[in-house]
């Protein structure tokens, strides 16, 4: 099925932009068989443009709010700069748009690891809105605080293909002198996790 986002542009865009090759990859990283951890995201009113739809930018929110929470929760990320080795610079972000998504819905957000360096981490992304029924997924506390991980029976909740995909490049630095840090064993270790899915 064609996106909405490409009957936007000439019917010869797409492929003098990107090669089958590519478009395979693409295709892959929109399935949750790519991605390792999930975080139920709320939308809220304030994200819907004029158009009815959560305006492009947002979208990078979602991203750095899974990102941030997996870190915190399971990589033991401190966040206070006074107690902090180290702090993430955002270096690189890329977002691509296959179908909207509006408030109230409540997509989730998936997030995996494709790179691990001395300071850097390369993450994939991805956003899947909820299946169209009647009602809206089945989220609860634990869900929000503590996320899910792929297998989860909650993800049967949510379209198979990723309205939205993206990647980003984390630069951990040292909070006092900014140059790179060396990412402590237990946080790689966090990290490592992921990597599995980013086989696919």
């Amino acid at each position: 099925m064609t996106s909405w986002v490409s009957r936007l542009f000439p019917r010869n865009a797409c492929t003098l932009a990107t090669s089958s090759k590519n478009q395979g990859h693409e295709d892959c990283h929109r399935q949750h068989k790519a991605y390792g951890y999930f975080l139920p995201i709320q939308t809220r009113w304030q994200d819907n443009d004029q158009y009815g739809h959560v305006n492009n930018v947002v979208y990078y929110s979602y991203f750095d709010t899974i990102i941030n929470h997996y870190l915190i929760r399971y990589c033991g990320l401190k966040t206070s700069l006074l107690t902090s080795p180290m702090v993430g610079f955002m270096v690189t972000n890329q977002c691509t748009y296959h179908s909207p998504i509006g408030f109230p819905q409540i997509p989730v957000a998936a997030l995996a690891v494709e790179k691990v360096g001395h300071s850097s981490v390369h993450y994939r992304l991805a956003l899947f809105p909820p299946k169209h029924t009647e009602e809206l997924p089945s989220v609860d506390d634990r869900d929000l605080c503590d996320g899910f991980f792929f297998g989860h029976p909650k993800l049967a909740q949510f379209d198979a293909l990723a309205c939205t995909t993206g990647s980003s490049v984390h630069v951990f630095v040292n909070p006092t002198t900014s140059k790179p840090a060396g990412l402590p064993e237990n946080f790689r270790r966090g990290l490592l996790k992921l990597m599995s899915p980013a086989s696919v």
